[in-house]
């Protein structure tokens, strides 16, 4: 994963998706590859050299939603855990953003779909603890 051994970075993006003003969920991708094959997850993926981390996640967001994503001028929080990925020792950013329009799984996203925030289901990594977290900072941020 890292030419050097130190842990790569990734971002993960909470995607608020709204319609008519109006928030109808976030939107979740159906994993295309190992790990967590066929599990929902959120969209994101792996730094690229030469970007920064928020246009990582707009970019990772795109090709794995199709939807073009506002980021807020946040942060939700990082992880640094090591056994945070089964593949390696990754770190992940979380992000949150929103969007308008029909989402459709690309790239490494199998499926997407909106999910109401009370139907989020198992979700692949730790990012059932990222959505809990997100859930908090919507309430602490009116």
């Amino acid at each position: 994963m890292s030419h050097n051994n130190n842990p790569p970075t990734a971002v993960d993006v909470i995607i608020e998706h709204y319609e008519d003003n109006k928030m109808t969920g976030i939107v979740l991708v159906t994993r295309k590859n190992p790990p967590f094959q066929g599990m929902l997850a959120l969209p994101g993926g792996f730094q690229e050299v030469g970007e920064t981390l928020e246009e990582a996640a707009v970019r990772e967001s795109k090709e794995e939603t199709t939807l073009d994503v506002e980021l807020y001028d946040c942060q939700l929080r990082a992880y640094s855990e090591p056994d945070r990925d089964p593949r390696a020792h990754v770190n992940s950013v979380g992000f949150v953003g929103r969007a308008t329009g029909i989402p459709i799984g690309k790239d490494d996203a199998k499926k997407a779909g909106v999910f109401p925030l009370s139907q989020i289901p198992k979700l692949a990594f730790d990012h059932n603890k990222r959505v809990r977290e997100y859930e908090e900072w919507k309430v602490l941020s009116k």
